[in-house]
Formats: structure tokens, C-alpha cells, sequence
């Protein structure tokens, strides 16, 4: 169940009401950043930070060498982690999803699109999280702006 807070009132919204995400949506988004978060450090980002040669592979084929492959998998295993920070929750989501669109395009342009559908799937798994936890990234920019 969803609790309705009333939004700010205007002539054009003055009926306007805003939900806000109740305790059972707060608990399945949180075991999907869980999930997401195992996904990206183990699945993902693992491969191309050891080397494996799949992804060394692939990474050749990009054409832009190990260097990227590492950085790549430096940047899922950083946003992996970032996933289960409270307050870096909804950035993490935003930036990774920021990082699917690379690999859509890299798969339509490089693979053919083979696998294209994947970096969809986890794009639109992410903007649940980022909508979800969008109050947390807003609190993390009021935090930054008032330091600086």
C-alpha cells in the first residue's frame, strides 16, 4: 500500500496528489539492488577485472584494448557497491544505466546486436531503482551543494 501525500497546490494541480512508495516497494527494491548489485560485481564486472579471456576477447573486438576492459569493469564493480549505499543508491542506478546505453550501442554497432536486449533489460531494472530512490539522490545533492 502506497501513502498519498498532497502535492504543492496550484490553480492547474490544486487536486493533484503525489504517491509516495510504501514499505513493501522500499523491501522489493531493495532485494533488486541487492540482485543488481551481485550481477554487476560478479557477472559482470568480474570477468573483464581478472581478465578472462571472453571478455578480453570481446574487448579486442571493441578495439579499444585491455585499458578499457579494466576501466569498464572498474566502473560495474564501482556501481555494484555503490547499489547497496543508501544515499549513493539512486546515483549508482542513474550512472549505470548511463553505462548500458554504451553497451547497447556497442552491441548494435560491434556485435551486431547479438546481446542487445541485455543492457535494456538491466537499464529499465535500474530506472526502477533510480525512481524509487530518487528522494536519497536529491538528499545527496542538497548534501554536496552545502558543502560546496
Amino acid at each position: 500500500m502506497t501513502a498519498t501525500v498532497p502535492a504543492a497546490t496550484t490553480s492547474a494541480t490544486a487536486s493533484a496528489t503525489t504517491r509516495v512508495p510504501g514499505r513493501r516497494v522500499h523491501r522489493a527494491v531493495w532485494a533488486l539492488q541487492i540482485l543488481l548489485a551481485l550481477f554487476f560485481a560478479v557477472a559482470s564486472a568480474g570477468p573483464k577485472l581478472v581478465g578472462h579471456a571472453s571478455a578480453a576477447e570481446s574487448f579486442d573486438r571493441i578495439g579499444f584494448g585491455d585499458w578499457f576492459m579494466y576501466l569498464t569493469g572498474s566502473l560495474e564493480l564501482a556501481g555494484a557497491i555503490a547499489l547497496v549505499v543508501p544515499v549513493l543508491s539512486g546515483l549508482s542506478a542513474l550512472a549505470l544505466i548511463g553505462l548500458m546505453g554504451g553497451a547497447l550501442i556497442t552491441q548494435l554497432t560491434v556485435f551486431d546486436g547479438q546481446n542487445a536486449l541485455t543492457p535494456v533489460v538491466f537499464a529499465v531494472l535500474l530506472a526502477v531503482v533510480a525512481r524509487v530512490r530518487r528522494d536519497r539522490t536529491a538528499r545527496l545533492f542538497a548534501l554536496v551543494r552545502e558543502r560546496f
